[in-house]
């Protein structure tokens, strides 16, 4: 960040960076995405509204991706999701040739109905 003081004096500061996984999942969760979902056969689950949700009542507020150092394995994807009922939380996957097909599916439902 720059910054500049009423004397003209020009401040460089870094900001902090959230690199990791367990960074943006405690930064999601200060935030209010407290519920951990999962993707069932039947849909978006939240375990705290036990409900499963369709593609249409989600929302992606925003998604990270992480790649592991040295292992294609540790690659993965955090979604941060509101539902339709105002449910905040998280959806975790892992990221290329591991990603759960079904999560990926249904990410990408809820994807093309947010585009339109």
């Amino acid at each position: 960040m720059i910054a500049q003081t009423e004397n003209n004096t020009v401040i460089t500061e870094e900001l902090p960076s959230m690199n990791t996984l367990t960074e943006r999942v405690n930064k999601a969760v200060k935030n209010g995405y407290t519920d951990n979902l999962k993707v069932t056969k039947q849909g978006l689950y939240s375990s705290s509204k036990d409900k499963t949700y369709s593609p249409e009542e989600v929302h992606i507020v925003d998604f990270y991706r992480f790649e592991g150092q040295s292992d294609p394995a540790d690659n993965s994807i955090m979604y941060v999701i509101e539902t339709s009922d105002s449910v905040k939380g998280t959806l975790i996957d892992a990221y290329g040739a591991y990603a759960d097909e079904q999560v990926n599916n249904f990410m990408r439902a809820v994807g093309e109905i947010n585009k339109k």
